[in-house]
């Protein structure tokens, strides 16, 4: 799915990742992830959304190997990563891929300075021959992402909230990976210091050519900055489209729930906002097998062959 004139710097086949708990008839298995595929290509943000608990998070730690997953294929610049790996492999895999986690103090270890966390991913990769090459990339990276080389020998209680996301950021990117996976980058930060992160994130993208998987729940934040959006739904991808495209004709009855939710700061818009209630059983998939079809160029909904044909219907 997507451009289909270069090769994807990740691609995700039929990814599953099942949890299980108890024991005998106890036994309860969560689908987390099930049966999602899309692509992503050099130089493009791809936003994963849904509602919390829909298995996006999921996704991203499936794909940088922080969990196995339990079926499909996911493949980085042509490799097959998703499957047993040594150790100097998934080193490898895990280099190429950065995460920015979600919690910026959880994220960042107590006891070890700003050089130090940041430092750790040259150190393990051998990017840096000697020590005084490595604190200059330190210093580069730290400006790269608005603090200062003072900020180097601090720990992270001494910062806010923003910052301690910037030296989350700056950790990923020291090692120059081909793939970021920005995983609710600034749910947990204030207001005023998401605009900020999320201005970051966009100069860099431009700036290094960054490649990122973008995930929120935050759909008009998704939409700011994603050039194609998947919508995930109880683990599984129900629609894929480029950014304009699905907020200009959303298809899938979910997709449109999760934009009728958006609010605008306009009273007199909110004031008669109509929300847009998602109800599964409108789907009456019987013996068909529901499937990502494409509806129009590079819009897939996960639909029956009779609902695919409702929809361009719909769109003419």
């Amino acid at each position: 799915m997507g451009n289909t004139n270069n090769t994807p710097v990740l691609e995700v086949k039929n990814l599953k990742q099942y949890f299980t708990s108890g024991r005998g008839k106890n036994k309860i298995t969560v689908k987390a992830v099930d049966d999602i595929s899309f692509n992503i290509y050099k130089g493009e943000t791809f936003g994963l959304v849904g509602e919390s608990g829909c298995g996006k998070t999921t996704t991203g730690r499936s794909i940088i190997r922080l969990y196995d997953p339990t079926g499909g294929e996911v493949y980085f610049n042509g490799k097959l990563i998703s499957g047993k790996l040594s150790k100097q492999q998934l080193r490898e895999v895990t280099r190429g891929i950065q995460m920015i986690f979600q919690d910026p103090i959880a994220s960042l270890n107590p006891r070890m300075t700003v050089k130090e966390i940041i430092g750790e991913g040259l150190k393990i990769n051998n990017m840096c021959k000697s020590e005084d090459e490595m604190m200059e990339m330190i210093y580069d990276i730290l400006e790269t992402v608005g603090l200062t080389k003072e900020h180097a020998g601090r720990y992270p209680h001494e910062f806010s909230g923003g910052q301690r996301q910037r030296i989350g950021i700056a950790r990923a990117l020291i090692v120059k990976p081909d793939l970021v996976i920005a995983d609710e980058p600034i749910s947990a930060l204030d207001v005023s210091i998401q605009a900020q992160i999320l201005n970051l994130l966009n100069r860099l993208q431009k700036k290094l050519g960054l490649t990122i998987l973008f995930i929120a729940h935050d759909l008009s934040v998704v939409k700011y900055f994603s050039d194609r959006i998947g919508v995930m739904y109880f683990g599984k991808l129900v629609e894929c489209a480029r950014s304009k495209d699905l907020y200009k004709n959303p298809l899938h009855p979910y997709t449109k729930s999760l934009l009728s939710a958006i609010p605008l700061p306009d009273p007199s818009y909110e004031r008669n906002r109509k929300r847009i209630f998602y109800d599964p059983s409108v789907h009456n998939y019987g013996s068909e097998k529901p499937e990502l079809r494409e509806i129009t160029p590079e819009h897939f909904v996960l639909c029956s062959k009779a609902e695919a044909r409702q929809y361009r219907e719909e769109i003419k």
